[in-house]
């Protein structure tokens, strides 16, 4: 399951809410395909870059952070990947994982 699908959110490529606010990086990133067993991003979603105009729930850097440490589907994602979560993200170059 995806971030979309698990928050039906609705943006994905087709999804409800995209002639709102368009689609989301998430559901398109492939560079990100298949980390954490997911579609492009959809179970690596907190480490892509979403901007307040084209996501509603995307706020500033370590605001997003301490959101996602604190969403179901991070929680979800982490206990089903177990040891091979991955949750790498960069500020200001310096990496954290948790």
């Amino acid at each position: 399951m995806n971030c979309w699908e698990f928050k039906c959110c609705g943006l994905e490529p087709d999804g409800k809410n995209t002639g709102k606010f368009g689609v989301c990086r998430v559901a398109v990133d492939s560079k990100f395909n298949g980390i954490n067993n997911g579609t492009n991003a959809g179970r690596y979603c907190w480490k892509v870059k979403v901007s307040e105009d084209n996501h509603p729930s995307a706020t500033k850097t370590l605001s997003k952070i301490m959101s996602c440490i604190d969403c179901d589907f991070f929680k979800k994602v982490k206990i089903e990947e177990k040891h091979n979560f991955s949750f790498l993200i960069q500020i200001d170059k310096s990496s954290v994982e948790l």
